[in-house]
């Protein structure tokens, strides 16, 4: 102890050893030592020495630390003094931070090396990174926080290497993401930073750390930290999102679908007072909005960054957007990003352009967002940044969009100029032709892009007409750019120019032949082109040269001093082919093109670079090859090319032709397979309410059965006269609503017998009218003679129908006579239990009489319809033959129809009739009253009537004897 004592600083006699040597032997005192506390305090003491010494401790002690950390782990503070050593060894954070201004660029180098190779040793022996990853499993503080230190510190020196040792251990990446979760914010914010390494430029840990819920997890501390009012910890969380997602396109797709996109809404909630923006909260929302761009970038695929849009839109992302957009008081650059935003969003998205087209100014009167944007890109004192992202912007609105290229051009033409109000037409224009190369530059560029791959709105913007001065007539827009063009501006006002009129004719014959119209313009073009200019007039004169070749290409010939022999010609003698075709590829090997051919944005560190667009690149691309072909063309090729054109078109028309006609057939096969899915729905709804009737119908069945078995025990088990008596109490009330609904049936039974008996006397009236027909001859005689028979037999039939009603009415006479006998047994209260037995009895045998009585009536009518069918055959075979009398008897077959229609209506009626006396007899059955003749109801009634008070008494007190029993 009184050797650490010295090394700490105490006081001693002898000379101070060297820092090598006092290194040495604690390193020794680590190796040797047997007790826990010498070690422990060796390993503090190597930790204090370990910045000052990093050398030293690094290459002496390193071996040793890594024995501690495999040998004693059962001490947390031992082992947490090595980490923090081996972190002071590797790191160069520390060495950066003691660092000054004025130190030279090799020290710091040095620096960088020297953590370099403390890593490569430490991690030479895979077993020390999963050590580490077991160690920051630990839930101790003191051994938790300095191996997620060290741990970031090795990945920050040896990344690569490190994630791969990560990739492979066992559960490596999912032990890192529980540091998360962890309560201690401390720890928490270090595991973020340790992520942010351990996710660099690895799809594969990207993967398992998005699947491990990182996102879930992210997105709660960032909302519990405020949004974009957080701190830095906020921003640590969206450098890692960032990592995740970025040409990630599995983590984007995951994000998506987990619903993460909409709550990236709350982030852009900016208050009405927007002054005093803290630098932190620019930061935060800066790295908020670059998140949303990765998700939409241009080059992310089209189907993924398309449902982003999607998404954004339905979500109220893009409107939250546009309100910051609009919003006032917002920094500079917090503006400009957000523009280019919202540019991303909307490009290629039709819904998300059409909502960029409806959003206003807050402006007085208010003025759509495009047209103040505008404003900003035309106005020279605004800033560059600003300027290129408006002209981003306008590009993304317009990318894919005949829609919004209408509009624009729309406010161009002479019909449509509002001159109260400031339009887009007008504020390119005014671009176009102002003093400002920039503005010149990026109005023909925007004014392109409205003109992009849509022949329709080339040949309207020919109808513009610009007033130049007063007095004078007004020239054409296509005519004022030419003029300006030969006016010798700047190169980058030229460069604009020609790009638009590049854009503006190809692939269309009719701009062509305007532009050639006039007869300065190619002679204009062939002396900058044959001229031996500087460096800066080479690009002027690669795009005049694309420009006359644009001019033979899409030429229609339809001008005689100008077809593309002649001006091939003009070449071969002003210019030459060769050097015609030298000056084109001036076009494509300049730096500036390349650039820009990389990305649509556009991104320029100065305005003087500002010269190519990104989409006239790819027109550069694809028309630089042709044009060479077409100047070495003779005129019999250009011939043979035109009628392989002529042929190409008709065949586009044909194909065009039939792709109406299936798109045709294809909407009229969804509409018919619409109906079809409408017809099964309703098909399976019919099948299942039958499938329900049918059940219920079942059910029903069921519960007849139940009741009747039920009936049968109740009259069996009627063990004491005081049940009775309440039974027949009970029964009392609903014997008189039976009486009143057999009262109800009578009445009915006696209109349905009035319509019957008027039926028959039609039919009486039938029969006499045929009777009276007249007998000139004897096939009519015969006739009438058979009508007459079938009309008999039909009478007969009736009266048999009449004799089974009348049977029927004697059985529910004797069914009412029966009740009216048990009326008054219930009065007598004879306490005998046979009498139950007897009327049970009764019950049954009547039951079964009337079931049996009903099943032959059934067949009976059965066979009285089938008999009625035969019968109107045969008056219909007899009408055939009989011609004079087929008026006659065509009148009484429908007669005859009728009247069996309406006895069917009755018939049916009867059926009901008996269903409901079922129903009656059922209702009966339950309260165990035996079911008696109609008859002997009706007769009983008035003596009903008269006992009724007895009854009354009787039931009283019979209600009085059950209780005292």
């Amino acid at each position: 102890m009184n050797f650490l004592r010295g090394v700490m600083g105490g006081p001693s006699a002898g000379p101070q050893p060297s820092g090598a040597d006092t290194i040495q032997k604690l390193c020794d005192r680590v190796a040797s030592s047997t007790l826990l506390d010498d070690r422990r305090d060796a390993v503090r003491a190597l930790k204090s020495l370990s910045k000052k010494y990093r050398l030293e401790v690094g290459i002496q002690a390193m071996e040793h630390l890594i024995h501690v950390l495999q040998t004693d782990r059962s001490d947390s503070e031992i082992i947490g003094y090595a980490l923090d050593t081996l972190y002071n060894v590797i790191s160069n954070d520390l060495e950066e931070e003691e660092q000054d201004d004025s130190e030279e660029e090799n020290s710091a180098k040095q620096v960088d090396d020297l953590g370099s190779q403390f890593t490569e040793i430490f991690i030479k022996q895979q077993e020390n990174v999963t050590l580490l990853l077991t160690l920051v499993e630990e839930f101790d503080f003191h051994v938790r926080w300095p191996g997620v230190k060290l741990l970031t510190s090795l990945l920050k020196q040896q990344g690569p290497q490190v994630q791969q040792i990560i990739l492979v251990s066992p559960m490596g990446v999912s032990r890192l993401m529980d540091l998360l979760a962890d309560s201690r914010e401390v720890i928490r914010n270090d595991g973020v930073l340790l992520l942010q390494q351990l996710t660099k430029s690895n799809a594969a840990i990207q993967k398992i750390v998005a699947f491990e819920n990182a996102f879930e997890r992210l997105l709660d501390i960032i909302t519990e930290e405020g949004n974009s009012d957080g701190g830095i910890v906020v921003e640590d969380c969206l450098l890692l999102l960032q990592n995740l997602l970025k040409n990630n396109n599995s983590n984007q797709n995951f994000f998506k679908e987990g619903s993460y996109i909409q709550r990236m809404k709350p982030w852009f909630e900016v208050g009405d007072d927007n002054c005093g923006w803290s630098a932190q909260k620019v930061t935060n929302l800066h790295l908020m909005l670059q998140l949303v761009r990765v998700l939409v970038s241009p080059t992310n695929p089209p189907g993924a960054t398309s449902s982003c849009q999607k998404a954004m839109f339905h979500c109220g992302l893009l409107q939250q957007l546009c309100t910051i957009l609009m919003a006032t008081g917002v920094p500079a650059d917090i503006l400009t990003e957000t523009i280019n935003t919202v540019s991303e969003v909307i490009r290629g998205c039709q819904t998300n352009q059409d909502y960029f087209a409806s959003v206003n100014a807050p402006s007085n009167p208010p003025r759509p967002a495009i047209v103040v944007l505008l404003m900003s890109m035309v106005n020279e004192r605004q800033p560059f940044v600003l300027r290129c992202a408006v002209l981003y912007c306008f590009q993304c609105f317009l990318y894919k969009n005949q829609k919004g290229q209408g509009e624009i051009v729309s406010t161009l033409l002479p019909s449509t100029i509002d001159g109260n109000s400031v339009s887009a037409g007008q504020l390119l224009c005014g671009g176009l032709f102002s003093t400002d190369s920039l503005s010149n530059w990026c109005a023909a560029v925007a004014l392109a892009h409205a003109l992009q791959e849509n022949a329709t709105l080339k040949e309207q913007l020919l109808r513009v007409q610009l007033a130049t001065s007063i007095g004078n007539p007004p020239v054409s827009l296509l005519q004022q750019c030419t003029n300006i063009l030969s006016q010798g501006s700047k190169v980058q006002t030229r460069v604009g120019l020609l790009m638009l009129l590049c854009t503006w004719l190809s692939n269309c014959s009719i701009a062509v032949t305007h532009f050639l119209h006039n007869p300065a313009n190619v002679p204009f073009l062939t002396g900058q082109i044959a001229e031996n200019l500087g460096e800066e007039e080479q690009l002027v004169q690669g795009l005049c040269a694309l420009l006359l070749g644009i001019s033979i290409y899409y030429n229609d010939n339809s001008l005689e001093n100008y077809r593309k022999e002649k001006l091939k010609q003009l070449i071969e003698k002003r210019i030459g082919r060769e050097n015609f075709i030298e000056k084109l590829g001036f076009i494509s090997k300049h730096e500036l093109y390349s650039r820009a051919a990389q990305k649509p944005q556009p991104s320029f560190s100065s305005p003087d670079q500002m010269m190519f667009d990104h989409e006239f690149t790819k027109l550069v691309k694809e028309l630089e090859g042709v044009i060479s072909k077409a100047i070495y063309k003779s005129s019999e090729e250009d011939k043979k090319e035109e009628e392989v054109k002529k042929t190409l078109e008709q065949h586009d028309n044909i194909v065009t032709h039939y792709k109406k006609v299936i798109r045709e057939q294809d909407q009229e096969l969804e509409e018919l397979k619409q109906q079809i899915n409408t017809l099964t729905s309703q098909n399976e709804q019919l099948q299942a309410t039958v499938t329900q009737q049918v059940s219920q119908i079942q059910q029903h069945k069921d519960q007849y059965n139940l009741l009747k078995v039920q009936l049968g025990k109740d009259t069996q088990h009627h063990n004491s006269h005081g049940d009775t008596l309440q039974m027949n109490g009970i029964q009392t009330e609903e014997v008189s609503k039976l009486k009143e609904e057999l009262e109800e049936w009578k009445n009915k039974h006696e209109l349905l017998q009035g319509q019957l008996k008027e039926k028959d006397s039609v039919i009486e009236k039938l029969s006499s009218s045929q009777l009276e027909m007249g007998t000139t001859e004897q096939a009519s005689q015969i006739s009438k003679f058979s009508g007459l028979e079938h009309n008999n037999e039909l009478q007969k039939e009736l009266e048999m129908l009449r004799s089974q009603i009348q049977l029927q009415s004697a059985e529910i006479s004797k069914l009412q006579m029966e009740n009216q006998k048990l009326q008054a047994m219930n009065a007598t209260a004879d306490p005998v239990l046979g009498d139950s037995g007897a009327t049970a009895a009764t019950s049954s045998e009547l039951e079964g009489r009337l079931e049996q009585e009903i099943k032959e009536l059934k067949s009976e009518v059965k066979a009285l319809c089938e008999e009625k069918e035969s019968l109107k055959q045969q008056l219909d075979s007899s009408s055939s033959t009989v011609a004079i009398l087929q008026d006659e008897k065509s009148k009484l077959q429908r007669e005859v129809a009728e009247s069996k229609k309406e006895q069917d209506d009755l018939l049916v009626l009867l059926a009901d009739q008996d269903q409901k006396i079922s129903a009656l007899k059922t209702k009966l059955k339950d309260l165990g009253v035996p079911v008696e003749d109609e008859d002997d109801t009706e007769s009983g009634d008035q003596g009903d009537e008269d006992e009724d008070g007895d009854e009354e008494e009787q039931d009283e007190n019979a209600v009085v004897c059950y209780h005292e029993n």
